[in-house]
């Protein structure tokens, strides 16, 4: 499987729990991404981080509720739950407060625009447990790798810092020494930051050794056809997307986009010819990658149509107070994702 596959699925997936703020398909979401990792994810350290994506994802839900109860929210409610004291702020802070009313609206409001963001670190947890960072490296073009070898190893690091976390802590248990509390986190904080900057040296070492950053030299022509080709493709998709994401640009904003795509993968395709590496046995794109790529996609298609065609359905409202819903079509389209769990085999994954 190629890992950019996993990448463009994950991606999807979090596109779409951004047209939402229905708490039942955002829960939705997270389980499909939940269960597709469970099956699919290897024993490697960087197959590690869903779980503390997800405690992530948690701990920002509760700071999205704590600013709601503390700092108050736009939001007018008549159910209230509590009155906090107020702290009077001078009067160039009109429109903050501090305490007050908390209201049940406010609560579920905060709760729906939190477990949006939640879902969306929850399926980037998910990419980086499916897909290897290495083989993503491997895949990237010439003109990228060097920014991908720096976004790899960012990847990479927390992976490796949590499993040196868990097996300092088993191996205190082992002999009988704390591994919770302060005192339990000191003893373990100070051996894993050692271990990291042993870890940096030696990575340090060994891309120097294989010659990281190195460049062929190409003409003056080449190097300005490329910047001109690659900063009016990104322009082009900017001017693009925002056309597509407005009313009035509905005429213009795709051909702009495709322009600008095209554009821009010229570029780079352009500009790798400065990278001096090669690739030995590249992960080729086939039928498998492209199921899952298309079952993301199409999740994130799906539930765009769904925001535009019934948008009470997957903003459910908060003013007045009401259950929210289950909609079964955008619901159904959401189970789409589940597809790589079934078709592609454990050990291609």
């Amino acid at each position: 499987m190629h890992p950019g596959a996993w990448w463009v699925w994950a991606i999807s997936l979090g596109t779409a729990a951004t047209r939402t703020t229905n708490p039942l398909l955002l829960g939705l979401l997270i389980a499909v991404s939940a269960y597709v990792v469970a099956t699919h994810r290897s024993p490697a350290p960087w197959a590690r981080s869903y779980s503390a994506f997800a405690k992530l994802a948690f701990a920002v839900l509760l700071i999205r509720l704590v600013f709601a109860v503390a700092l108050g929210s736009p939001i007018p409610g008549t159910h209230v739950l509590l009155t906090l004291p107020e702290i009077p702020l001078p009067h160039w802070a009109q429109g903050i407060r501090l305490g007050g009313e908390v209201t049940a609206e406010a609560l579920v409001f905060a709760v729906y625009d939190g477990l949006k963001l939640a879902t969306l670190l929850i399926c980037v947890g998910a990419a980086n447990a499916l897909a290897s960072p290495s083989r993503l490296l491997k895949s990237l073009p010439g003109a990228l790798y060097e920014t991908g070898v720096a976004v790899v190893v960012a990847l990479t690091f927390a992976p490796h810092l949590i499993a040196d976390v868990q097996r300092l802590r088993a191996a205190r248990r082992l002999r009988g020494r704390p591994d919770r509390g302060v005192r339990g986190l000191l003893q373990v904080g100070l051996p894993v930051l050692e271990g990291a900057l042993e870890r940096s040296v030696a990575l340090a070492a060994a891309m120097e050794a294989r010659g990281y950053g190195r460049s062929a030299d190409v003409p003056a022509r080449v190097r300005r056809t490329t910047a001109a080709l690659t900063l009016g493709g990104l322009l082009g998709v900017c001017a693009g997307t925002y056309g597509l994401l407005t009313a009035e640009g509905g005429s213009y904003g795709a051909p702009l986009l495709l322009a600008g795509i095209v554009a821009a993968l010229a570029g780079l395709r352009l500009g790798g010819r400065r990278s001096l590496r090669t690739r030995y046995r590249p992960d080729p794109w086939g039928p498998r990658a492209w199921l899952v790529t298309g079952s993301g996609v199409a999740v994130a298609a799906l539930l765009t149509l769904a925001s535009s065609r019934a948008p009470e359905a997957l903003h459910p409202g908060v003013v007045p107070l009401t259950a929210p819903t289950l909609p079964l079509w955008p619901a159904a389209s959401i189970l789409l994702a589940l597809l790589p769990a079934f078709v592609i085999p454990r050990e291609h994954s």
